[in-house]
C-alpha cells in the first residue's frame, strides 16, 4: 500500500526551531485572513460591499476599533462581550479564525512552502466560506466559486503539459450535475453544486474532481441520515459542506488515494 497515504505527515512536528517559527508565521496570517472570512460569511449572501462600512457590533451598531479587531485574542480579552453594549459576541468569530490558521498550517505541512501550498490555503479558505454560507442559506454564491476558478486557473499554469486533464475535469462531473438539474427541473440539484464542481474540476483534474463528489455524496448520505435520525432533521440537505470536505480531501490526498486504490486492483 502507499506509504504516503499510510502516513500523511511523515517526520517529527516541528522538526527544527525554524520550522516552528515557520508555522508560527502561517498560523497568524491564517487567522488575520481568518477575519476576512468572517466578513465575507456575513456580508455576502446578503449582498453587502465587503470593502466598505467599518466592522461593528451586530447588536448596538458600535464601530469597533482596530483593538477591538484583533484575531482571536480581542475575543479573549473582551470575554467574549461587546465593550459597548456587553451582548455575547458571537464565538464563530475567534473558531473561523482559529480554524482558518490551523489549515493553513495544514497545508504547510503538506505542500511545503510551494505554489500548491498557497492553493492549498486559499482553497481551503473558500471552502469554509462555502460550507458555512450553503449550510446557513441551501446558496452558494457565485463569488465562492470565481474564487476557486481563479485557483484552478492558477493550477493550469503550474500544469500546462497536463491541461487536457483539468479542462475534462472541469466538466466531468459539473456535466452529469447539469444533466440531473436539467431533468428534475432543478429539483434534485443547486446551481450552485453545478458551479461549484465545474470550478473545482478545473483546479483538480477529472480523476480527483470524480473523487471528490464520490467521498462528498457518501459523507452527505451518511451524516445526513444520522441527523435525521438523531436531531430529526428534514430531508432536504445542503450539499456545499459535503462537497467541499470532498473537494478538499481529493486536492490534499486524491492522487495518492487513487494509486493506492489502483495498486491493490494490481493496475
Amino acid at each position: 500500500m502507499n506509504d504516503e497515504l499510510i502516513n500523511l505527515w511523515e517526520g517529527d512536528f516541528p522538526e527544527t526551531e525554524m520550522d516552528l517559527i515557520i508555522y508560527i508565521i502561517v498560523f497568524i496570517y491564517g487567522i488575520v485572513f481568518g477575519s476576512f472570512l468572517n466578513v465575507l460569511i456575513f456580508r455576502v449572501p446578503k449582498h453587502e460591499s465587503i470593502v466598505r462600512g467599518q466592522s461593528h457590533c451586530m447588536t448596538c451598531g458600535h464601530k469597533l476599533s482596530w483593538y477591538e479587531l484583533i484575531p482571536v485574542f480581542s475575543y479573549i480579552f473582551q470575554k467574549g462581550r461587546c465593550r459597548s453594549c456587553g451582548e455575547k459576541i458571537s464565538p464563530q468569530y475567534p473558531l473561523i479564525e482559529t480554524l482558518n490558521g490551523v489549515l493553513w498550517c495544514l497545508s504547510f505541512r503538506r505542500f511545503g512552502m510551494t505554489p500548491e501550498f498557497f492553493m492549498g490555503a486559499a482553497l481551503l479558505s473558500v471552502l469554509v466560506c462555502i460550507s458555512i454560507v450553503d449550510a446557513r442559506t441551501m446558496e452558494i454564491p457565485l463569488s465562492f466559486n470565481i474564487a476557486i476558478f481563479a485557483i484552478g486557473i492558477a493550477r493550469l499554469i503550474f500544469s500546462w503539459p497536463h491541461i487536457l486533464e483539468y479542462l475534462i475535469g472541469a466538466v466531468a462531473v459539473s456535466g452529469f450535475l447539469l444533466i440531473v438539474y436539467i431533468l428534475t427541473g432543478g429539483g434534485g440539484v443547486g446551481g450552485g453544486d453545478i458551479k461549484l464542481m465545474a470550478a473545482a474540476g478545473l483546479l483538480l483534474g477529472w480523476k480527483c474532481i470524480i473523487l471528490a463528489f464520490l467521498i462528498g455524496c457518501i459523507l452527505g448520505s451518511v451524516i445526513h441520515i444520522i441527523r435525521m435520525a438523531v436531531f430529526h432533521a428534514g430531508r432536504k440537505l445542503a450539499l456545499g459542506p459535503y462537497l467541499s470536505a470532498g473537494i478538499a480531501i481529493a486536492f490534499f490526498f486524491g492522487n495518492d488515494m487513487i494509486n493506492t486504490y489502483l495498486g491493490l486492483l494490481g493496475l
